[in-house]
């Protein structure tokens, strides 16, 4: 059997490399490319000590283990312990979740489906048999890839689940609970009283509101045509907010003055001061992650954060 020992050195070298590029990645590390390379080829050298007379030593694990604070070192430096630490175990997590998927998407390949008696079994061909090179070769880029993706879903939603906050709003005897979405491309002032102006998607609370508000929001030639809208009881509390969309003409919305307005952010109660509450009729969230979209001053301009 030959081994050729210049292509495994390679293919080493170019893993690690991978590995330490998604280890950058994860923990948002500056990429120095030339101790990237060194990195990596300092971790590829493991290989030659393996087929070496050295071998014994080659694969024990304090070896491994010195090799891998090695590689961490040159690749990110050595500021504190923590930061440090911080770098050598995600490198080690990299490497596990690389080589699990590798050998699930492996054995899943490898599963064979048969009926027995009417029953659907399935089987591994064999469970030792080994991953070619053709294999990790087409394999090992594709699964980076995916990792790489899934960790960029993930600090994505994260990132967007730190803007979620609960909603309160309180009129006359009326409570509403709602999920709300902190966007700061949210400008919307009431022009008179120069209060901030929080986006209710109405669709999913029609039932709370006056029919004849419902109308009035729906249709703005009704706040002229008292005729074809029914009367009701949040009247005084109308109030009309002009925006403008890109690329859109002037508009309207039709907003109402609540008694109370709690936001519920990192476990504490905002109190609004003022704000209103502008009735939205298209889909804010497509996914229903949100039902209102929070005017970013209300948190600003809020009473000192209260239990209620």
């Amino acid at each position: 059997m030959y081994i050729y020992l210049d292509v495994i050195w390679l293919l080493n070298f170019f893993f690690d490399a991978l590995l330490l590029l998604l280890t950058a990645f994860i923990l948002k590390r500056k990429i120095v490319k030339w101790r990237i390379m060194v990195g990596a080829f300092i971790g590829s050298l493991l290989v030659l000590l393996v087929v070496s007379p050295f071998a014994d030593y080659g694969s024990h694990p304090v070896t491994k283990l010195l090799f891998s604070i090695t590689i961490v070192g040159v690749a990110f430096g050595y500021k504190r312990l923590r930061y440090f630490l911080q770098g050598l175990l995600t490198f080690y997590f990299t490497t596990f979740m690389i080589g699990g998927g590798m050998i699930g998407v492996h054995y899943f390949l490898e599963f064979e489906v048969a009926v027995f008696d009417g029953v659907l079994l399935t089987k591994s061909n064999e469970f030792g048999n080994p991953i070619s090179w053709g294999f990790v070769l087409l394999g090992f880029p594709v699964v980076w890839y995916f990792s790489k993706n899934r960790i960029a879903d993930i600090e994505t939603k994260k990132i967007f689940y730190d803007q979620i906050v609960e909603v309160t709003v309180q009129i006359d005897d009326v409570t509403l609970q709602a999920k709300g979405l902190i966007d700061s491309g949210n400008q919307l002032f009431d022009p008179i009283t120069k209060s901030p102006v929080m986006i209710l998607d109405v669709k999913k609370f029609e039932s709370f509101f006056p029919e004849g508000l419902i109308e009035q929001s729906k249709n703005m030639k009704f706040l002229t045509s008292d005729y074809t809208s029914k009367p009701h009881i949040w009247e005084s509390r109308v109030r009309i907010i002009p925006y403008r969309g890109v690329g859109q003409e002037h508009q309207f919305l039709l907003a109402i003055k609540p008694d109370r307005i709690v936001i519920s952010q990192n476990k504490e109660d905002h109190l609004v001061k003022k704000g209103l509450l502008a009735l939205n009729h298209t889909t804010l969230s497509s996914d229903g992650e949100y039902d209102c979209i929070v005017h970013p001053k209300m948190l600003v301009s809020s009473s000192i954060p209260s239990a209620s």
